[in-house]
């Protein structure tokens, strides 16, 4: 099932719409169950919320009804007024289990079945029981100071990251932290990005009034003399661990793209360090504000990678020259987080809750890492692999000729879901970047792995 998340209709409106299309053609008939919005919300792999909107909306015209403790269930519409409607989403069946693939890689996904939920649970009656009303009053805009002196010190141990706690600011998730960014810089600004690269800070910048210049990468990450042709005033990377190819950038570039910004006055580096905690092969990388001497980084971070996608707590550090405009331009905005989760994960830190998560779940990636590096040895003759140091996702070059598109509807037709590289492209892709397709691991347990990897043989023509 696809949505077209670069169309102008909102998410929530395509879901609405398709379903009352369905719903006034007859493809769902009176009393058919739909789908729960959980179920809907992790086929689509849309959030919760976005499906919520859709049902309510076809709930108020009279489409759904809403049974306590049952789900929804589709009205009677005889005599009801309908108002006709041209658009509807392709390749979109609310019969999601006709066609929902067995094995899904996708490169978002986490190991929700880890979660620790007694942890959680005890941690948050704890807090209720003991803070009172003060949970529910209006906190520091900049965050909670436990929460941001925690994560302070976690930062400095674990990145190697210099940091006060005047200096971090708390949001719900790394764009809402990119938004405030270009709030506190104004219009206007031209920022430096490769490709490809994470699409939707792309779309803010641009949807923000800024100019983007795409710098061209090698092997090493962005390349700083090109960068240093463009008049961009601020670069975006991922220097720890590009998305969505894996590159780990060397120090010597680093160094480099640090004398990039101490170059000009006004020169910035934001570090997007999205999922830094998974690294298969050596040590963990130092982020590049450690090795910063001139304030030019701007640090940013987040616990939805190695917790849940729900957990939309991150963190940016700020240079302390910049704490200035933060306050002249930023504080007016409240922090986006509630107080409730900024202590839950204070004290899912501070209590050692975090760091045992953590080496758990390195310790289950790792393992499933390796079970498809070894699945993925008979694909050689066929393929390059690449991106498989860190993080949860790898890369699959085509050698033989085959396509992106080609891959991917055959492993559908196998019951194995696969995603392109060539949508995360600013851009047309080349050609030979039209070849490769990207395989997350981090949501399939090792044996499902091996099946699929056994289903992808079959697609892609390899001999057992």
């Amino acid at each position: 099932m696809n949505l077209d998340a670069a169309s102008s209709v909102p998410l929530y409106e395509q879901i609405y719409k398709y379903i009352k299309k369905d719903i006034q053609n007859g493809g769902l008939p009176f009393k058919k169950r739909l789908p729960s919005t959980r179920q809907l919300a992790k086929y689509l792999q849309v959030s919760r919320t976005t499906v919520d909107l859709a049902y309510a909306q076809l709930v108020s015209e009279g489409y759904i009804e809403s049974v306590p403790c049952k789900g929804y269930f589709v009205c009677e519409l005889e005599g009801l007024y309908r108002l006709e409607s041209n658009y509807m989403p392709e390749n979109i069946s609310i019969d999601m289990e006709l066609k929902k693939p067995a094995y899904d890689f996708s490169p978002n996904g986490v190991d929700l079945n880890s979660f620790p939920q007694n942890i959680w649970r005890r941690l948050s009656k704890n807090i209720l029981l003991e803070e009172k009303q003060l949970l529910f009053q209006l906190g520091d805009p900049q965050g909670e100071w436990k929460l941001r002196q925690t994560v302070a010190g976690y930062l400095h141990q674990a990145r190697g990251v210099e940091a006060s706690p005047e200096q971090i600011v708390i949001g719900a998730g790394n764009d809402f932290l990119l938004l405030l960014l270009c709030s506190m810089f104004g219009a206007g600004k031209t920022l430096a990005m490769e490709s490809p690269t994470y699409k939707k800070a792309y779309d803010l910048f641009r949807n923000l009034s800024n100019e983007v210049r795409i710098v061209e990468m090698d092997t090493q990450g962005m390349r700083t003399d090109r960068l240093a042709e463009t008049d961009a005033q601020i670069a975006y990377v991922m220097p720890s661990h590009q998305y969505p190819l894996g590159i780990v950038m060397p120090v010597k570039r680093r160094m480099q793209l640090l004398a990039w910004a101490a170059a000009a006055p006004g020169r910035y580096i934001i570090e997007d360090d999205y999922d830094s905690e998974f690294r298969y092969r050596g040590k963990p990388i130092p982020a590049l504000q450690g090795y910063d001497r001139h304030d030019r980084v701007i640090y940013i971070g987040t616990f939805s990678k190695s917790i849940a996608p729900a957990i939309r707590v991150s963190y940016m550090v700020l240079p302390k020259h910049l704490l200035g405009l933060y306050r002249e331009r930023g504080s007016g905005i409240s922090c986006t987080v509630s107080r409730i989760d900024q202590m839950l994960i204070e004290r899912f830190l501070d209590e050692g809750h975090y760091e045992r998560h953590l080496n758990k779940m390195r310790a289950i990636y790792k393992g499933r890492h390796d079970v498809l590096l070894e699945e993925l040895r008979a694909f050689r003759g066929i393929c390059r692999i690449s991106g498989e140091n860190a993080g949860v996702h790898i890369l699959l070059t085509f050698t033989n000729g085959m396509r992106q598109d080609e891959a991917i509807r055959l492993a559908e037709e196998q019951g194995v879901r696969v995603y392109g590289l060539s949508g995360y492209f600013v851009g047309e892709a080349q050609p030979a970047q039209a070849d490769t397709v990207i395989l997350g691991y981090a949501n399939l347990p090792e044996e499902e792995i091996r099946v699929a990897a056994a289903s992808l043989k079959k697609a892609w023509g390899i001999q057992k």
